[in-house]
């Protein structure tokens, strides 16, 4: 009973630090089903720059994303995080700047960037500085703990921000999802100031190259891997309204319920028969739902796919 109540004393302690991981990837999901249609259809702009504009987020975290580990070592996970969240909370506000500018297309899609370029560092920032939080919270032999329950915040955000950025476009326009994206933030660094912070002892630091060498086949993989969900958060509901089918948000959730699944149920594997082995079924499998989804007759049968690319991702992004 005791181990019981240790257990659960301690997902409680990790949750209440990723809580800031699912705030992020809310402010990330929110958009995802609904930015597409809206640069493509109301700004008129055609789908390669709506692909672009989208893209623009995980590149400027690709960028930053070395930054914001050496920050957490210098300044500490709490400021690195809510620094990611006021991020996140600019990207709400470019966007309800674009509404403003509707009128002037270029003016509104030049805000939109902005927008999409604070959201990646926030996601950076917020999602770096929250494992670290975490891990140093409750102690360094719980890091496989820590980033599990990471990973679940992620989804359980996306899954569902998409379908809940459908509904407040539907009533309230793009304005609607990203009040909210302000809003959330807003109360994530109100609830950040009541978290203790740790301290961070910085070892010495390997040369940048050092690092890549040593991790450039696994990094590369992941890289693959991160393809299909890069595909389907950005023309997934471009996709749907080409076949003139319903349920593009629905589809998105999918994807992130099979991603929670697998890591829910199968997350002992790795541990249990190697990283590659499980990374290489991981694969098939995603591979699989993309093909599905391109040969998909339907739009159900489009969600099995996502359901599937989610599913195998799961586990490559732990690779």
């Amino acid at each position: 009973m005791s181990t019981s109540v240790s257990t659960t004393q301690l997902n409680l302690r990790i949750i209440s630090i990723v809580v800031f991981t699912c705030i992020c990837y809310l402010s990330i999901g929110l958009p995802l089903a609904v930015l597409p249609g809206y640069i493509h259809y109301q700004l008129g702009y055609s789908t390669f720059v709506a692909g672009i504009v989208i893209s623009l987020q995980y590149i400027s975290t690709l960028i930053s994303r070395p930054h914001a580990g050496r920050y957490t070592d210098i300044w500490g996970p709490k400021k690195v995080v809510s620094l990611g969240i006021v991020c996140c909370l600019l990207s709400g506000a470019f966007t309800l700047l674009a509404v403003v500018l509707q009128a002037t297309p270029m003016l509104a899609i030049a805000a939109l960037l902005a927008g999409r370029v604070f959201l990646g560092v926030g996601e950076s920032f917020t999602a770096t500085g929250a494992t670290l939080w975490g891990i140093k919270t409750v102690g360094a032999i719980h890091t496989s703990r820590v980033i599990s329950w990471n990973g679940v915040a992620t989804y359980v955000a996306m899954a569902v921000g998409a379908p809940l950025g459908v509904t407040l476009n539907h009533y309230f326009g793009i304005s609607g999802f990203a009040t909210v994206v302000v809003l959330v933030a807003a109360i994530g660094l109100l609830f950040a100031r009541t978290r203790q912070d740790v301290k961070v002892t910085a070892g010495a630091r390997a040369p940048f190259h050092a690092v890549v060498r040593k991790i450039w086949p696994y990094g590369l993989g992941l890289a693959f891997g991160t393809v299909g969900f890069g595909v389907i958060a950005t023309f997934i509901t471009l996709y749907f309204a080409a076949h003139s089918w319903q349920g593009a948000a629905f589809t998105l959730s999918l994807f992130s319920v099979g991603f929670i699944c697998v890591r829910l149920v199968l997350g002992n594997t790795i541990t249990r028969f190697g990283g590659v082995p499980v990374s290489l079924a991981c694969f098939i499998i995603e591979s699989l739902g993309l093909l599905l989804i391109w040969l998909a007759p339907s739009a159900w049968m489009a969600g099995v796919g996502a359901f599937l690319t989610g599913s195998g991702f799961s586990l490559v992004f732990r690779l």
